[in-house]
């Protein structure tokens, strides 16, 4: 039997049970969330996240707090806002989060949960 509440993360893709008319018995009752993160999630196109990925993503806002978005290449840094994959320069989740909206590009790590649609 299929199970009506099962949802897969839009952004990790783990699949869990969304409860949204039981609340308190919902996978992501108790997590705990700042208003900035709220405010965050408000700006995005996801839907239901899992309880990790909502904690992950409440710790990376609470990170970004003090960084300010690098207007200039000198103020990129590695690691923390891009990695090197076979030559090309990859921007972080934290380097989009930093940016305060999405492109639209469909970006592998998009902090707004856009994803590259299929061709």
């Amino acid at each position: 039997m299929a199970d009506n509440n099962s949802e897969s993360c839009a952004r990790c893709g783990a699949n869990f049970s969304c409860l949204p008319q039981d609340v308190t018995n919902c996978q992501c009752y108790g997590v705990v969330l700042g208003q900035a993160t709220r405010d965050y999630l408000a700006s995005t196109d996801y839907n239901c996240l899992c309880a990790a990925c909502l904690k992950d993503l409440d710790a990376l806002v609470k990170k970004a707090v003090p960084h300010q978005f690098p207007k200039r290449p000198d103020q990129l840094k590695e690691g923390l806002h891009y990695y090197i994959e076979n030559g090309y320069w990859v921007f972080t989740e934290f380097y989009h989060l930093l940016r305060g909206n999405c492109c639209g590009n469909g970006c592998r790590h998009c902090a707004y949960g856009n994803k590259k649609k299929s061709v």
